[in-house]
Parts: C-alpha cells; sequence; structure tokens
C-alpha cells in the first residue's frame, strides 16, 4: 500500500504555551476550520475535542497531550481551479498537531511530544506577554531545535497589548521573533488582522470567522504599518545574500521569493515569526495554519535521525523514507477505556502494516502489532499503514514503554532515549480496602508507565507506598484519576518534599569483608575516593572506564588485575545501592563522582555479594568525611497581583524563606518574580487568595537543589528518625 499524498505535504506541530494562554481553544479552531468538526467546542462550556479527560473539562485546564490529524487547504488556494475547472486541492497539507498542556505539573507532555514533533505553535495571552511555563517551553525547544511560529492570543481581551507582548518574546525569549501582522484594533475595537508582508488586511465574518474577508488598511494604521513592512523586509532580505544585493540596488525581492527565504530561516531557528489575533474571537487562526504550511517543516525539512546499532555501537542515520529500514519511537502510553493500552510512536523511516511484527530494540523482544489507529483526541479512526514521518497509536503493546524504539529486527537502531525531570513532591497512599490493594498496584503501575515523572516506591522500613509527581494538582489527579478509571478508593498523607543528599569535600576510605563460614566463605575488598561531580569538559571523550549519569560518576582505576574485571560490575552496584539509602537522613544521595583506585581478591572466596557490601561499605564510610548535606528543591515563583497588595505578598515571600529577584508590570497587574523553598510551600495558593482577596495568582516551577540551612537540616534529621 503507497501513502495518499506526498511526504513534503506533512507537519507535525505542537501548540504550546502558558497555562490559560488559549492553546485548546486555538486547538478547536483548527479542527473548525479544517472540517474535523462542525461545531466550536468551549473550555469553559466543557465540550471541547482536545481536552475530552473528565479531570479537564471540570479543571477547564489540559492535562494530557492530545493528538489531532486533518488536512488543511491554504486560504490562497481557496477558489483557485486546476487545469479541469475544478478545486485545486494540490496544495492540501495534512496536520498531525498536538495540543500540550500548559500547567508546570505536566510539562511532561510538552517535553516528550516537541521530541517527536516537527515545529510548534508557540501561543502567547496578549495581556501577559510571556510567562514562566512559556519560557520553560521555549527552552525544551530550543533544547530540540524545533522551528517555532509565535501567535499573541486574546487581543480582544481587556489590557492587551500586542507591542508589551511582543517586546516581552525579544527581551526574555528570542531576538529573533519577527512581527508579520499587527492587530487592527485591541480589546472590545479588535476586529482583524493586518499582513506586514503582503501589505493587506482582513476581517473574518460569518457565524465562525470562517469568512476572510480582505479589506483596505485603516488610515490610522498605513503609517505604522509601512513603517513595520520596512523593517520586516530588511530583516528577511539578511538572511539571503543575493536578496540583500537586490534590496540594496532599490529592487525589492517578490512575495514568493520573500517567503522562500523565511522559510530557511525558520528552519535553521534564524527567525521566529510573529502573529497575532483572537482565537476566542474567531480572528487569525486561518492565517497562523498558512504560516504553519509556509514556514514550518515537512519532515523532510528535518535532519536524519541519529542512533546506536546496537549490535556494534557505531552510530545509525535514519532517512525520511519509506523505502528505508523501518525505525520509530514510542513517545507516550495511554490508558484508553475502550481500546485499552495505547503506544503513540513517530516513524522516522519506513513503513509498518498492522498485522506485522516489530522488533524493540529497546527490551530485544518481538511483538504483534495486531491494530494501528489513528487519534482524533478520545475518538480512533483504524489505519492499514502508517508511513514515515507519521504520527500513530499502537494498539495493545505488552512491553511498551516511554522511549522505546522500534525498528526492523534485521537492521536494528536504537535512539535517544527521553530525558524527564525528576519528581519533587511525594505522598503516602494506602488502599482503604482489602479489596482495594490488588487493584491499587495494578493501577499505580499503569499510571507510572504512562508518565514517566510519576514515580511509585514503596518504603522497606514501614512498608508504606509512595507516589512522587511534579505537584500537589499531579498527584491530585492521578489519585482521582485511579478511583474513576480504576475504582480503586483510596486514603492519601500530607505531601512530602524529595529531598536529596550530596557531599560538598572529598574523603578516601577502604573496606574489606571477609566472612568465614566453615565452607565456601566470603571476601571482597576496595578502596573509594568520593568527591562532587562535576560537569565533564566540553568536547572530551568520556573513556570507557568511566560510567557517567545525570547526577553520578563511576570511575575504575584498577591497575594490573588486583580486582578481576568481573567483579567491577558489583562494586558500581553496591556504590548505587548506598547511594539510594543516603547518609544524613535516608535520602537518595546525587552529584558524586566516586573512583575505584585499589582492592584485592581471593582466588576461591571472592564474590558478587561480598564486592556489593563491601562497596557499600566504603561508600558509606567515605561519605560521613566529605561533608554530607540535604538538599532541598527549589521553586521558580510568580506571583501576580493587584499593584495593591505587593507589599503584603512579599511579605509572605520573606516568610517562607524566599528570595524576590524582581517584579514586572502585566498589564493592570504586577509579576513578582523569586526563588522559595517546596517545602515552604504546600498550600499557599489557599493563602494567596485569602491575602489579595482573590485576585492573585500563582505560578511554581522547579528551578535547582540547595543546600538547606542547619537549623532547617536538625529538623529534618529528627523527623526521619
Amino acid at each position: 500500500m503507497n501513502r495518499d499524498y506526498p511526504l513534503q505535504s506533512v507537519r507535525n506541530f505542537g501548540i504550546i504555551a502558558h497555562i490559560d494562554a488559549g492553546k485548546t481553544t486555538t486547538s478547536e479552531r483548527i479542527l473548525y476550520y479544517t472540517g474535523m468538526t462542525h461545531k466550536i467546542g468551549e473550555v469553559h462550556e466543557g465540550d471541547t475535542v482536545t481536552d475530552w479527560m473528565e479531570q479537564e473539562r471540570e479543571r477547564g485546564i489540559t492535562i494530557t497531550a492530545a493528538a489531532i490529524t486533518c488536512f488543511w487547504n491554504p486560504t490562497y488556494m481557496k477558489g483557485v481551479t486546476g487545469a479541469d475547472g475544478k478545486p485545486d486541492v494540490s496544495k492540501k497539507v495534512r496536520f498531525n498537531i498536538i495540543d500540550t498542556p500548559g500547567h508546570i505539573d505536566f510539562t511532561v507532555e510538552v517535553k516528550r511530544s516537541l521530541r517527536v514533533l516537527d515545529g510548534a505553535v508557540v501561543v502567547f495571552d496578549g495581556v501577559a506577554g510571556v510567562e514562566p511555563q512559556s519560557e520553560t517551553n521555549w527552552r525544551y525547544a530550543d533544547d530540540g531545535k524545533v522551528p517555532r511560529l509565535c501567535f499573541i492570543n486574546k487581543m480582544d481581551r481587556m489590557g492587551a497589548s500586542f507591542e508589551r507582548s511582543y517586546k516581552s518574546i525579544l527581551e526574555r525569549l528570542n531576538k529573533k521573533a519577527v512581527r508579520f501582522q499587527m492587530p487592527i484594533g485591541l480589546e472590545g475595537e479588535h476586529s482583524g488582522v493586518i499582513d506586514l508582508l503582503q501589505m493587506k488586511a482582513y476581517k473574518f465574518e460569518g457565524e465562525m470567522g470562517d469568512k476572510i474577508v480582505e479589506i483596505e488598511i485603516p488610515a490610522d494604521l498605513a503609517e505604522e504599518a509601512k513603517k513595520h513592512h520596512a523593517e520586516l523586509i530588511e530583516k528577511i532580505v539578511e538572511h539571503d545574500d543575493a536578496a540583500m544585493t537586490s534590496y540594496l540596488e532599490g529592487k525589492i525581492p517578490s512575495i514568493p521569493e520573500l517567503k522562500a527565504i523565511t522559510r530557511k530561516a525558520v528552519l535553521t531557528n534564524e527567525m521566529f515569526p510573529v502573529f497575532t489575533g483572537s482565537a476566542l474571537k474567531n480572528i487569525g487562526v486561518q492565517l497562523v495554519l498558512d504560516a504553519v504550511v509556509d514556514y514550518l517543516p515537512s519532515p523532510l525539512d528535518i535532519p536524519p535521525i541519529k542512533g546506536i546499532d546496537p549490535r556494534t555501537g557505531d552510530e545509525v542515520i535514519r532517512h525520511a523514507d519509506d523505502s528505508e529500514p523501518f525505525c520509530a519511537l514510542a513517545f507516550k502510553l495511554q490508558n484508553d477505556p475502550f481500546v485499552g493500552a495505547l503506544t503513540f510512536f513517530r516513524v522516522y523511516s519506513g513503513k509498518i502494516e498492522a498485522g506485522t511484527y516489530i522488533y524493540n530494540s529497546s527490551t530485544g523482544k518481538r511483538e504483534r502489532l495486531g491494530r494501528i489507529v489513528r487519534l482524533q483526541a478520545d475518538k480512533r479512526e483504524e489505519v492499514k499503514t502508517v508511513f514515515s514521518g507519521e504520527i500513530a497509536a499502537a494498539v495493545g503493546l505488552k512491553d511498551a514503554l516511554t522511549s522505546h524504539t522500534f525498528c526492523d529486527e534485521e537492521n536494528p537502531i536504537v535512539l535517544e532515549v527521553i530525558k524527564f525531570m525528576e519528581p519533587v513532591v511525594s505522598l503516602r497512599i494506602e488502599p482503604k480496602t482489602k479489596a482495594d490493594q490488588e487493584k491499587m498496584g495494578m493501577a499505580l503501575r499503569k499510571l507510572g508507565n504512562e508518565d514517566p515523572t510519576f514515580k511509585v516506591t514503596s518504603n522497606q522500613e514501614t512498608g508504606e507506598t509512595i507516589i512522587s509527581g511534579m505537584g500537589e494538582l499531579h498527584l491530585e489527579i492521578m489519585v482521582d484519576r485511579m478511583k474513576r478509571e480504576f475504582t480503586v478508593e483510596a486514603n492519601v498523607g500530607e505531601p512530602q518534599v524529595a529531598y536529596r543528599e550530596t557531599i560538598l569535600g572529598t574523603a578516601e576510605a577502604e573496606h574489606k569483608y571477609i566472612k568465614q563460614t566453615g565452607g565456601k566463605g566470603q571476601y571482597g575488598h576496595v578502596r573509594l575516593n568520593l568527591k562532587p561531580l562535576e560537569p565533564w569538559p566540553e568536547g572530551e571523550k568520556i573513556p570507557k572506564t568511566v560510567h557517567r549519569f545525570d547526577d553520578f560518576e563511576f570511575v575504575n582505576s584498577i591497575k594490573g588485575g588486583v580486582i578481576p574485571n568481573e567483579f567491577i560490575p558489583a562494586v558500581e552496584k553496591g556504590v548505587h545501592e548506598a547511594m539510594d539509602r543516603g547518609i544524613v537522613a535516608g535520602y537518595k544521595m546525587v552529584n558524586i563522582s566516586c573512583e575505584l583506585t585499589f582492592g584485592s581478591y581471593h582466588d576461591v572466596d571472592s564474590s558478587e555479594i561480598a564486592y556489593k557490601i563491601a562497596a557499600s561499605q566504603a561508600f558509606q564510610d567515605a561519605c560521613k568525611r566529605a561533608k554530607p548535606v540535604i538538599l532541598e528543591p527549589i521553586m521558580k515563583l510568580e506571583v501576580v497581583c493587584p499593584e495593591k497588595y505587593i507589599g503584603d505578598v512579599n511579605g509572605s515571600v520573606a516568610s517562607k524563606r524566599g528570595l524576590i529577584e524582581g517584579q514586572n508590570q502585566k498589564g493592570v497587574n504586577v509579576s513578582i518574580i523569586a526563588k522559595v523553598p517546596l517545602a515552604e510551600m504546600f498550600g499557599y495558593t489557599t493563602q494567596l487568595r485569602s491575602m489579595t482577596s482573590g485576585q492573585g495568582s500563582a505560578m511554581m516551577e522547579f528551578d535547582h537543589y540547595e543546600v538547606v540551612p542547619n537549623n532547617v537540616a536538625e529538623a529534618i534529621k529528627e523527623k526521619r528518625k
């Protein structure tokens, strides 16, 4: 079976933004204008397509990334006919869109979606401009080198300002953002947009703004539009030497030439076009879709995917081509109430048919791919074949997890795994009844497979089950899902902070583990050197004797075989286990470099278990002398409130060991930025509402770990006893 549309006519992109900037409202308009729905769903009415979970509709926020497939015929092709006199649909473009959450607790959805998407539309609130989660999402997109368009939304809101929002993008995100449009009117008078490239103005009429009407540029905006048009042309021609030469000679390139230059600049992240409008009032969304077609990449425009051949360790490259060996990345798991386990995957090369076998190179297992579905948020459309450049979901795969690579068994490849953040908040959870006990274990396992930032552990000493996540809301949603989707009733304890431990100094320790039991004994002897972990010098290759992870490094410096090679992994394992138990208060240890420098062995008595115990003991002894400390998560806090409450908010932040870093004007409100320990922030939203008569809002995201003050460390140790 062959594909029914060319690969250059595919756009895989995400809608990303801070919470409440209007992502879901924009997605609903896209579905309507592309003909996928016949009614626009509204967040405030709880009937949107992409926010389909009960928890999303109740809270009016997006929790899980929703995938949508639709087709768009650019507005400039409407009414264009081919040689046969029929409408020309040769320019029809297939969109695979992911609407992502804006709340920081569900930021994992943005991170993993950006890994498999080729482009993104970043939505901004026209009143607030750049907000904390806008910066986080922008950073994720920078990490993945994802080309972006900007859409300054909500131009109809009280206090909206295109200039202020545009300036915040330039100052806080990237100076390469370039305005391609300007709004006609603001707040209640917002009625259309001016296209600065073509110097045309548009109004959006009809019941849902689906009738685009070209109008004269309003006289009061003509001069300003001319000025910005000239600036835009200059910024575009800067990216092409021939166009620049022509421009300096007084010749302005044609619109198709300017669009081609812009496309090239956007694909290399040298330009970020900025558009504007109001999704809620149906203004400007179709022109953003045209820009997606004109400027965002198709799978052919992105660099080929690189991976490792698991048999040889060599680098392998796969191109977006149906004739190449099959290669795909699983980026999301979801429990569907109707079809069961769904595994979302992005195909990078080759094609795969339903009913065939796929090879999971991350586990080394083969699995039958029974059914493949294309998702319309909560609805499913069964497909027989998935081609390169497409996003689809497999039904019923048993061993697949997020970040696993699917490929052709004859041509194996392992793609780079997606790295996720460590959880920072924990809760104790216990089933209400005996009947809930078994169901709870299964429910937690499934939820943990779906969300890599949701961790489930058990406290060996107390036998308690601990769930950990990115924030209070994250854990609240997980407990709620467990109750509704898996009918498990559970009691939960107070939120706990995920403290960590580390060392500030260096130390050496040696330990011999000798045990004689009459028969074969146990013998293990190691000497370890510990020091704080430092960044690896850029550009330097990591030698094979160094095992390096994000927060730990193990260096094997054994010379002359004083410890046989087969026992070295046991030493590393012993150190790992000791790190999990901690030294000061039993929290996991991080950011440590451990070097194995010396030891000895016994021909008969040496064993893996003996070296594991010796290493664990030596590690603990060294840690005690290497200035061990407790680390606590520090959150970046943004409070937005009316000016008259600034004093109260600043006082409350200071009382929570917080450090205020600055404040900005946001329309009629003031935004206060601070760094505050997470331990002090539980229940802060309720306090803030009471302090600001319900007019203040707070947004927190994890920033970094920091050493806790001595008096706090003592209190933590006392509590852990």
